[in-house]
Parts: structure tokens; C-alpha cells; sequence
């Protein structure tokens, strides 16, 4: 399948689309003002211990303290002879004790990032473990004696002198053992050069930095379906160059230099895309469409026939729309980096085999997401629940931001709305202050609501107050805003 990676660069922001078949499948997005974090290792302090929630929070130097939880503490492991006990936390940090954090999860929100001191750091083949003595193998890598082989393989190659342990990454599968004695070497420079910071530095003081996005993109997304990597800067596709030179030596042949005059993002309809995936609705070929709504705790999508009519009968035109929608809700989550716990409302449907295909279709779809998810399948009342991991801010978090005037909820008060309250508060005003006139600041709809329909509601105040009220169009106000002022 074909399928390629695109990157545009400005001095602001680094964007990249990853596309199958002409379509955008993935978008990341990383500004210079707010770089992800995760991956990052620095230097903490214990700023605050909980004991009852069984969490600390920790200052590694941003807005906000990290929250580092028990379950994210590394232990040492007991002998196999002796049993296991876990300490709680108050055992194991104390308020202004120093130590090395890792980022783990982004801040989202309000929530500061989320830290562990078990840290890992990735290569192009390898995620090394230094404080763990065991290999692991990717999930991905499903056949089992596939999984031992390359096991094998790895204790072989790494030196006794080198401690810690490694998970082997999917690309690992075809590298050569001169590849992956090479990421071993670079995994432990890095962790070497951690150790020697963390004895002299300051907390709150970054060790190791995570790779660019357009340099984790070269490590982490390309494999032989890649065809080609695309870059509009001469600068970055100098340095992408020069890293799959050192690391990624069959990939150099791929990359090309994007010099044309139309954007590049223009030229692949990608700013299109963009445009769409901040939309609640989502049109499907057959003519249904999806309605996403995401709110701070779950994200909810619902699948409608809406046009569709299908040619044979009621049942089949469901079965076909829910099909569709099973893989528009997969593509959709990685297109908006959706996560956290997602509902799916496809159609009802009665018949059970149909239930049974569309649930192992949408299944099938979700198997191309990198991220780690779970499904559980329909629920009594005809849901599907799933989650889906979440790292980073989704797309529409990171483009956007709550609507000033509707404060994030969708909706405006209607004018008349508006106008009942008005009248409220101007009896609230006229009992508490003995003003000679009252004057309303509204925006235009409301005041024209008020010179017609709601002319005698207003007369009748005036009259029951006994001053005179007066109206002045405010045009800076949005229809929700009003004042009253005393004359």
C-alpha cells in the first residue's frame, strides 16, 4: 500500500501528514512556543507528597508541577525467594528530594504532565531500559518464533558490560546485527551522558531532550511501505539526511526536497483535511455522516444514515453505512488524535451477524493505529466502548479554543432569553438604587427585540418602577452581553 510522509516547516511550527493511498491518515503538529514533552528526562523536586492519593507533585521547571503517581515509581524487584511488597509513597520520596523524572504524558488541559522515574529511551530499533534486566519484544511482532529468534538474537550481541534491558521494536526485524549493536552504543552514550548531568545539575534542569518531531517521525513512523518522505526545507532535509545517514542508511534514497512554488500542503489538499477534521460533522461517501462531540472526559461519535437510501432494504442500508462509518470513527481517531474513553453510536441493528461483522470490521480498521487501544465491544444498550491512550493534545485542542462568546458550550442564549433577563435585572437595580433613569446596553438584536415584541413587557416595568428606561445598541457586545446603566 502506498504511502507517504509529508513535512512542511516554518519557523513557527513543524507539520507532518502521513498519507495512504493520496488520503491523510495522521496529522502532528509541533510549535515552537510549546514543544511535546514527552520522553523528555529531567532533574525533579518533590514539591508535595499525598499520601492519600498516592502521588506527589513534582517541579521540573514549567508552569505547572508534574504529578508522578506510585504505580510510576520504579522499585527494585525483591529476590525471587523473597516476597513482594510495595512501599507507598510516603516511604519512597520526601518533600525536596531531588530526583530523575521522565515525561510521560503531556499537560492536557489543566492537568500538569504526568512523570515516571522508570525511564526509557528510544532508538531507531531499540528502546533501551536501564534500571530493567530483561528483553521485551514489541506486541506488534505477533508470531512467536519470530519473537524468540530476535530475543536470542539481542542477548547475544549486547555486551555483558552493558546493564539495563531493551524492548525490540518492530523495524528491528530486518535490521542487521551491525544495526542494532549501533543503536545499542547510541542508547547508552545518551543514558551515560543523563547520569554524569544528573550528578551536578540543578533541579529542575532538562538531561536529555526528545528528538524534533520531523527527526522522531524518520525514527518512529518509516518502514518499507514508505515510499517517499517529502520536506519543504532545505535546512531540515539537510538534517534528516544527516541522520538516516548515521542511523537509517536505507532510507537517505527516499527522502526528497520539496521545492515547488504551490505549499505543500496545498499541493496534497492537506490544509483541506485540517479544515474537516475540526468539524463536528463528517461527511461519508454513501451519503450518511458522523456527528463527533468531545467534552473533558470521553468523546462521543454517532453514526446517521442522513441521505443514504441504500437499493435494497432497510437492513442492508444500516449494514452498509456502519460499515463505512467503522472505518471513517478509525481513521477519524488518528486523524484528531482523539483519546481517553470514546462512545460509538452506529445504527441499531437487529440482525446479530451483521452486529458481529461490523465490530470485527472496525476492529481490523483500528489495527493501523500506532496507539495502544482497547474495545470491548456492543455494549446492552447497542454502544461500542472503547479507549484509546492519550499522550498529547488532540488536534482541536491544539488549533483552537473555546468560543469567547459561547464559553465553549455550542449555544447562545436567544435573544428573548437575553430579554427576560434584562428585565430582571432591572427590577434587582431599581429596588437597590434610587437612580433617576435607566439606560440598557445590549447588542442590536436584543434591542430590536425590545423596540418590537418586547415593547410592552419593557413599558410595563417602566411603568411599575416608575423612571424612565432607555435603550442604546452596543456594538461590541455578542448577544449574550448586556449592562444597565444608572442615570
Amino acid at each position: 500500500m502506498s504511502e507517504q510522509i509529508l513535512i512542511n516547516i516554518t519557523p513557527q511550527e513543524t507539520r507532518v501528514a502521513i498519507m495512504q493511498q493520496g488520503v491523510v491518515q495522521e496529522l502532528h503538529i509541533e510549535r515552537a512556543s510549546s514543544y511535546g514533552l514527552v520522553g523528555n528526562v529531567y532533574q525533579g523536586r518533590v514539591c508535595r507528597v499525598l499520601p492519600g492519593m498516592q502521588s506527589a507533585f513534582v517541579e521540573i521547571g514549567l508552569e505547572r508541577a508534574a504529578f508522578l503517581h506510585v504505580a510510576d515509581i520504579w522499585q527494585q524487584k525483591p529476590e525471587p525467594d523473597k516476597s513482594a511488597e510495595e512501599k507507598p509513597i510516603e516511604k519512597l520520596l520526601f518533600e525536596g528530594q531531588t530526583i530523575v523524572v521522565q515525561v510521560i504524558k503531556d499537560p492536557i488541559g489543566t492537568k500538569g504532565a504526568r512523570l515516571s522515574t522508570q525511564v526509557s529511551i528510544a532508538g531507531r530499533l531499540l528502546v533501551y531500559l536501564p534500571q530493567e534486566a530483561h528483553i521485551g519484544i514489541s506486541q506488534r511482532i505477533e508470531d512467536e518464533h519470530e519473537r524468540e529468534l530476535l530475543r536470542s538474537k539481542l542477548q547475544q550481541l549486547v555486551p555483558a558490560t552493558v546493564k539495563g534491558g531493551f524492548i525490540v521494536r518492530t523495524s528491528a526485524e530486518t535490521a542487521t546485527d551491525h544495526e542494532l549493536l549501533s543503536d545499542v552504543e547510541y542508547l547508552q552514550r545518551i543514558w551515560s551522558n543523563i547520569v554524569e548531568q544528573a550528578k551536578i545539575a540543578a533541579p529542575q534542569t532538562l538531561l536529555y531532550q526528545e528528538l524534533n518531531l520531523a527527526l522522531r517521525v524518520l525514527r518512529d513512523f518509516v518502514n518499507d511501505d514508505i515510499d517517499r518522505i517529502i520536506v519543504d526545507s532545505r535546512e531540515t532535509y539537510g538534517k534528516l539526511q544527516s541522520f538516516s545517514a548515521n542511523y537509517m542508511s536505507g532510507v537517505a534514497s527516499r527522502l526528497e526536497h520539496y521545492q515547488g512554488e504551490r505549499p505543500l500542503f496545498d499541493l496534497y489538499q492537506v490544509e483541506d483535511e485540517i479544515e474537516k477534521a475540526l468539524a463536528r460533522k463528517v461527511e461519508l461517501k454513501s451519503g450518511g455522516y458522523l456527528i463527533l462531540d468531545q467534552t473533558e472526559a470521553l468523546t462521543t461519535m454517532d453514526v446517521n444514515t442522513g441521505g443514504f437510501v441504500g437499493v435494497r432494504n432497510f437492513d442492508d442500508t444500516i449494514f452498509k453505512t456502519n460499515l463505512e462509518a467503522a472505518h471513517a470513527i478509525a481513521r477519524q481517531l488518528r486523524l484528531r488524535n482523539l483519546g481517553g474513553i470514546i462512545i460509538v453510536d452506529f445504527i441499531d441493528m437487529d440482525n446479530a451477524e451483521h452486529k458481529s461483522a461490523v465490530l470485527e470490521e472496525f476492529k481490523k480498521a483500528l489495527t493501523r493505529d500506532r496507539t495502544r487501544m482497547t474495545v470491548s465491544g456492543f455494549s446492552t444498550l447497542g454502544l461500542v466502548e472503547m479507549t484509546r491512550k492519550r499522550t498529547r493534545e488532540s488536534l482541536a485542542h491544539v488549533l483552537c479554543q473555546p468560543c469567547p462568546v459561547c464559553k465553549g458550550r455550542g449555544e447562545l442564549k436567544t435573544p428573548q432569553t437575553v430579554c427576560y433577563e434584562i428585565l430582571r435585572e432591572l427590577l434587582r437595580e431599581a429596588r437597590q438604587y434610587n437612580a433617576r433613569a435607566f439606560r440598557i446596553l445590549a447588542a442590536q438584536q436584543v434591542i430590536d427585540l425590545f423596540l418590537d415584541e418586547e415593547s410592552q413587557s419593557l413599558a410595563q416595568l417602566a411603568d411599575f418602577i416608575a423612571k424612565p428606561i432607555s435603550l442604546l445598541v452596543e456594538t461590541e457586545y455578542n448577544q449574550e452581553q448586556f449592562d444597565i446603566v444608572l442615570m
